[in-house]
């Protein structure tokens, strides 16, 4: 009665012992991989189910709860359970709660209509507040991080001008978008403008707006600068060192008075506004050389955030691409479970003078190009691998056969969704080999 119990189950089941070896498998999940009930005793587990950690939740002990594991093309959410005898591990049991994350979403279904209104809001709230990141997303361990961090949070209230410094790509703009999020302004709008971008006879009209009929062309009834969208809220003026000359004195007239004047207006508009302004240029510099004024350089810089390049934080270089990898796998769908250490190595070697920045760049392409689920030094295009002045090594005729047969395989398991019988009757091996090959070249 208790074995007709188990085979009628909604959960798939699974008994391995202490070896790995299946003891039991119940007659559902059987019939699902394709195995006979009796032939699959004796069996170990990873010849029978793929992906499977059955055999390291026996060896380690731990308990493994809510799983994602992809079986036949579907990502199936499975719990595993080392048995105990007298504090020694004798063994597992292994169970597949839902057969593929659609039946979780259903069984969720009331979890999943309230995420997607969140989301809606949120995503309206961001749309609207145009702060994006929050002190999280400045990923990192060094002590210089800890410092940063520590310090946005001291200067975040009030309303004191922040200067930000650093090179480029070094998350200048993210430690804005955390400030505004951490003050009391958090409920108001974040506004951006990169003074490097903006044509120098735009700038006055993107900054305060203009009146209609102000000029040829004008919108009617005007528009609002950047100011105008900003009050009550944060300003953040990216590249404040490619401000031209002729705006530093507006913009200086402008957060000393707290009020504007749109192009072709006849009077003033009071402003509440906080001013957060980054810049990987020496404005010391630009002083001396008459191209930066002093009082605007003293107006912006009453408090300062310096950002060291990653070269000199080398410790976080891989919280930054975990991070980074972690992202791009959400948004392309694709797996990442291993990272080869020649890989590891040469992002340590290499100086990385786009910072941060080049280094979510190098990760996102070398995602891209992987076959597999393993970014390996091959991962990444030549001319990348030229730049961490990486070489391939001169490989035995072996070596060469082993990292096609592996490419191979991961090939066709990604184009079949991991279905294993498809992939043997392709590659016209058994499934037995075929199991024996992706253990082997460690493919999950």
């Amino acid at each position: 009665m208790l074995e007709t119990i188990i085979d009628s189950a909604y959960e798939w089941i699974v008994v391995v012992d202490h070896e790995g070896i299946v003891r039991y498998m119940n007659k559902t999940y059987c019939k699902f991989l394709g195995e006979d009930p009796q032939e699959v005793i004796g069996k170990h587990v990873t010849n029978v189910i793929e992906n499977t950690r059955m055999d390291k939740a026996v060896l380690q002990g731990k308990v493994e709860i809510a799983d994602l594991q992809f079986i036949r093309g579907n990502y199936m959410i499975a719990n595993r359970i080392p048995i105990f005898n007298e504090g020694k591990v004798i063994g597992a049991v292994g169970t597949v709660i839902f057969r593929d994350t659609e039946q979780w979403k259903k069984m969720n279904s009331h979890i999943k209509a309230l995420l997607h209104e969140l989301n809606f809001y949120k995503n309206e709230w961001e749309e609207i507040n145009g702060a994006s990141y929050t002190l999280n997303d400045f990923a990192g361990t060094s002590a210089e991080v800890e410092k940063i961090k520590k310090h946005v949070k001291n200067i975040a209230s009030g309303d004191l001008s922040v200067l930000i410094r650093g090179e480029s790509g070094t998350g200048k703009e993210l430690l804005a978008h955390s400030i505004h999020q951490l003050s009391e302004r958090s409920a108001k709008p974040f506004i951006k403008l990169n003074c490097g971008a903006v044509p120098e006879h735009l700038f006055e009209s993107e900054l305060f707006g203009y009146s209609e009929g102000a000029f040829t062309g004008a919108k009617k009834g005007g528009k609002l600068g950047k100011f105008q969208l900003a009050d009550g809220g944060t300003l953040f003026l990216d590249e404040i060192g490619d401000l031209p000359q002729s705006m530093q004195i507006k913009l200086l007239r402008v957060l000393q008075e707290k009020e504007v004047e749109p192009v072709g207006a006849v009077h003033t508009q009071k402003v509440n506004v906080r001013v957060i302004a980054a810049t990987n240029r020496p404005l010391e510099k630009l002083i001396m050389e008459n191209k930066f004024r002093e009082d605007l350089f003293y107006r912006i810089n009453v408090l300062q955030i310096k950002v060291p390049p990653l070269r000199e934080r080398k410790e976080d270089i891989w919280p930054l691409a975990e991070n980074f990898i972690v992202m791009n796998c959400k948004v392309t769908g694709k797996r990442i479970l291993s990272i080869d250490d020649d890989v590891k190595e040469a992002f340590l070697e290499y100086e990385w003078p786009g910072n941060a920045r080049e280094l979510k760049n190098f990760v996102e392409a070398a995602i891209q190009l992987t076959l597999s689920d393993r970014l390996t030094i091959d991962s990444f295009p030549d001319f990348l691998k030229e730049k961490l002045g990486v070489h391939k090594t001169v490989m035995t005729l072996k070596e060469h056969v082993q990292e096609t047969e592996r490419n191979v395989i991961s090939y066709y398991l990604e184009k079949m969704n991991g279905d294993i019988k498809s992939v043997a009757q392709q590659l016209g091996i058994g499934k037995t080999n075929l199991y024996d090959k992706i253990k082997k070249y460690n493919i999950r």
